[in-house]
């Protein structure tokens, strides 16, 4: 398989942006890692294999139903990738958050074996429907 580039994190952050979890989830090893930006352990809370990641990704999505990737700058080095983003995202509370944000990748025939993610969070603020 070919090692993944700079426009294959593109193409994975735009079907993060879709919400589309069937193209995300192609571009990801069987055995896959997670680590989502918070959780109990020091890696916040990881997901392992494809129904877990799978399922963290759409609990995501389902507690921001508007969650988006922005200004994505892409890089490749060897097996390891990041993507560097501005996330943005609405809870059903009526909280938005944003927020600047990199993902660390690992790759591993030619696909994605861990997404580590890091954000610079600030606190939430209620949305204003006024």
């Amino acid at each position: 398989m070919s090692q993944p580039d700079a426009q294959f994190l593109a193409d994975f952050a735009d079907a993060l942006n879709r919400h589309d979890i069937d193209a995300v989830m192609s571009m990801m090893t069987d055995d896959c890692e997670f680590h989502a930006v918070a959780g109990p352990d020091l890696l916040g809370k990881t997901f392992r294999g494809q129904q877990e990641v799978r399922a963290g990704l759409r609990a995501a999505w389902e507690n921001a139903p508007d969650a988006q990737w922005h200004d994505g700058v892409h890089q490749v080095v060897g097996d390891r990738g990041y993507s560097e983003s501005t996330y943005s995202g609405t809870t059903a509370d009526g909280m938005r958050s944003e927020a600047r944000m990199i993902d660390a990748f690992t790759f591993r025939d030619g696909k994605i074996a861990v997404k580590n993610a890091y954000r610079k969070q600030r606190p939430a603020t209620p949305v204003d429907n006024g």
